[in-house]
């Protein structure tokens, strides 16, 4: 992938007619030093619902990485997700948050609580995940689930990390959109959620 991936955005002419108004490589490609052989490219985003749907609008994923939507907003995502070095592996809870604070949410890393993995998480959204080449381990608090490619995630604001534990990058889509913890399920994580 190397986060070379074409993006064709459509829209409408000053007739209402159906026009390609954008046909090139996806701008938004981003890396994290802190993170080796990760690349992330946000296809697009938006920050309402419903999407108001203009003739055209400015690209909306430029801007600082953010791993999360805005609110009443989606994210639209493809990664590659390298594998797996013992530097990552061995990781303090410090060095962890800061690969989050790089992604615009270092509220999000819970690694802090339970030591499971660094890259374990939590953001309030519902997150639909799609292999699609490669594999790939999802850890749940108490739960590996190996993933490969044409499996899906239905990922509802559950703590969980992507592990790859192969000799081969994986490439993952996501679709992001957020949402609002029920009270009770909140409740749950105490101090933990912010």
């Amino acid at each position: 992938m190397q986060g070379k991936i074409r993006r064709v955005v459509t829209g409408h002419d000053a007739n209402g007619k159906a026009v390609v108004l954008e046909d090139g490589l996806a701008p938004a490609v981003r890396t994290n030093p802190n993170r080796p052989g990760h690349i992330s490219v946000d296809l697009w985003k938006t920050s309402a619902s419903p999407v108001i749907l203009t003739r055209a609008e400015p690209d909306p994923t430029s801007g600082p990485k953010q791993i999360h939507p805005p609110p009443r907003g989606t994210v639209f995502r493809i990664s590659e997700v390298g594998p797996e070095t013992e530097a990552v592996r061995s990781m303090n809870a410090a060095q962890a948050k800061d690969v989050f604070k790089a992604m615009g949410n270092e509220n999000a890393s819970t690694f802090g609580q339970n030591q499971r993995h660094p890259f374990m998480h939590r953001t309030e959204t519902i997150d639909y995940a799609v292999v699609l080449e490669g594999e790939i381990v999802m850890l749940l608090d108490d739960q590996d689930v190996h993933l490969k490619a044409g499996d899906v995630v239905i990922q509802r604001g559950t703590n969980h990390a992507w592990s790859n534990r192969s000799s081969k990058p994986c490439k993952m889509l996501y679709v992001l959109i957020d949402g609002d913890f029920d009270e009770e399920v909140e409740a749950q994580f105490g101090s933990e959620h912010s």
